[in-house]
């Protein structure tokens, strides 16, 4: 027998079938959604990607480097 829990046993912690914050319902597909609101999540999604982007610079500096020095070449290479 190990020492972790059951996860079975353990219905205190949140369940897969129920919808977080951010998901939309149904009902709520019927509507379009308005210019601002995409703004606003599209912004909140490009801040979060800058967050784990650079999260993974300050943990992986020598892979953040080396995409950095391929992505100065890609740039130098590019043709306008």
């Amino acid at each position: 027998m190990s020492d972790l829990p059951d996860p079975l046993a353990d219905a205190s912690g949140p369940t897969g079938d129920t919808a977080g914050p951010g998901a939309r319902s149904a009902r709520d597909s019927d509507k379009p959604e308005s210019e601002t609101e995409r703004r606003r999540r599209r912004a909140q999604f490009l801040r979060d990607l800058a967050e784990a982007r650079a999260l993974r610079a300050r943990v992986q500096p020598r892979r953040a480097k080396a995409a950095r020095l391929r992505h100065a070449m890609r740039m130098r290479t590019f043709r306008w």
